[in-house]
């Protein structure tokens, strides 16, 4: 249990630095995006050796599967990196975990239940919370408005990847699941930096392989280890790292303050985060969808 706890907060810190990273990089938002998974990609495939955890042989049905939610991660990264660069770090992390309410609105939608009072009260919270912290980016610069924008449509096809790779998940061990989702994602990604335009060849690599490692091998890779061994009450705690690390962040190196309606929307969001996992806090976090046959 104690390695499950350090994981989630390794995780947790190692995720909260991706957008500064992404600041960092002398490339386009886009191909930051690019360069994380290509990186990241070698560095995934010893992982399965090393944990002797080999893809086995696909059907086409999860090829399916995998080809779409490697879409949507995508899509997901590149409306997120482009957001991170008109907006606060801060809102840009906050924005990204969005994608538990959907999730939790799928899993009510699928099984054809009515939201109990966590979940109902996570809902108001978060509709509160992001109200508060959208009207306060639209006072400071209407740009802000449009980077928030952004960051919450990747978190709506964040939701599509993680419904996709919770069905993955079902038939293959965690490692090959996240290789195989990077390298669906490596493709699309090229295509779009190269079709946005921009540097897609970095000067300088040291942000692209720190983000590669940080967020996507050691950040993701960590949080699927820890969410097969914690309660979802904790994981849900534990996200609550992310913004507040990236907020300290954006105040020491960009003078990113936070006013009034930023801190209580945030903390509203960060409250609706607990609040959506509190009816599975017993138990380790569960697949999102079940596999299919």
């Amino acid at each position: 249990m104690a390695r499950a706890y350090a994981a989630m907060v390794v995780a947790n810190v190692a995720l909260a630095f991706g957008p500064w990273l992404v600041r960092l990089a002398d490339v386009s938002a886009v191909s930051s995006a690019f360069w994380r998974l290509a990186l990241a990609a070698p560095l995934l495939f010893l992982l399965t050796k090393a944990t002797r955890q080999p893809v086995p042989r696909l059907s086409r049905g999860m090829i399916g599967t995998i080809a779409t939610g490697g879409l949507c991660f995508a899509a997901d990264l590149g409306a997120w990196h482009i957001g991170i660069h008109h907006t606060k770090l801060a809102n840009a992390t906050l924005f990204a975990n969005l994608a538990s309410f959907l999730l939790a609105a799928y899993v009510l939608i699928g099984s054809r239940t009515l939201p109990d009072r966590f979940q109902t009260a996570a809902l108001l919270l978060a509709g509160l919370g992001t109200l508060l912290v959208l009207g306060r980016s639209y006072q400071i610069d209407a740009r802000n408005l449009t980077g928030d924008l952004l960051c919450i449509l990747a978190g709506i096809f964040y939701a599509g990847y993680l419904v996709a790779m919770s069905r993955a998940r079902g038939m293959l061990a965690p490692v090959p699941v996240l290789l195989i989702s990077t390298l669906a994602g490596m493709g699309p990604l090229l295509l779009f930096a190269i079709l946005l335009g921009g540097p897609l060849w970095p000067g300088d690599w040291k942000p692209l392989l720190l983000l590669a490692i940080s967020s996507q091998v050691v950040g993701h890779g960590l949080m699927i280890y820890a969410m097969g061994h914690l309660s979802s009450l904790v994981i849900g705690l534990g996200l609550l790292m992310q913004p507040f690390i990236a907020a300290l962040i954006g105040r020491l190196y960009y003078g990113e303050h936070m006013g009034l309606a930023d801190i209580i929307g945030g903390l509203a969001i960060c409250a609706a985060l607990v609040l959506v996992r509190m009816s599975g806090s017993g138990q380790p976090a569960p697949t999102i969808v079940k596999a299919e046959p």
